[in-house]
């Protein structure tokens, strides 16, 4: 019994150790400027987001948003697999983290760059990747 126990905890310990630090980090709350905001486009807007992304967002988030971009291998921390992430946040979050970028991290504030309509183009697009 002693044995088993012992075997529970190191497994617990060693898969602890191997998550990722972005999987269990609490999501911040949005700031009132950018809560509640929902898109204003339909589903097919994720046409145009592909482009969007391919042109923008890949090279660090990879093709299929995995996280697995050439320019990420190299970013600590990586950057995030949006196709895991992206289904347990809501638009308002998404919008705010595009357009200010992610403090800490190699994630650029995208508004200026980008309109409003191409980045909610892009959210349409990363609502559609699989994980």
């Amino acid at each position: 019994m002693k044995k088993a126990l012992f075997f529970l905890v190191i497994g617990s310990v060693l898969l602890a150790a191997c998550g990722s630090s972005q999987a269990t980090e609490a999501i911040p709350t949005v700031p009132a400027e950018y809560a509640g905001k929902t898109s204003p486009l339909g589903a097919d807007a994720a046409t145009a987001g592909e482009k969007v992304f391919q042109t923008n967002c890949a090279s660090c988030h990879g093709p299929q948003g995995h996280g697995d971009g050439p320019a990420g291998a190299a970013l600590d921390p990586k950057p995030r697999n949006l196709s895991s992430f992206a289904p347990g946040v809501a638009d308002d979050y998404l919008f705010w983290r595009i357009s200010t970028g992610v403090p800490d991290t190699a994630m650029p504030p995208w508004a200026g760059v980008l309109t409003d309509e191409q980045i909610w183009q892009a959210i349409a697009f990363v609502r559609t990747l699989k994980p």
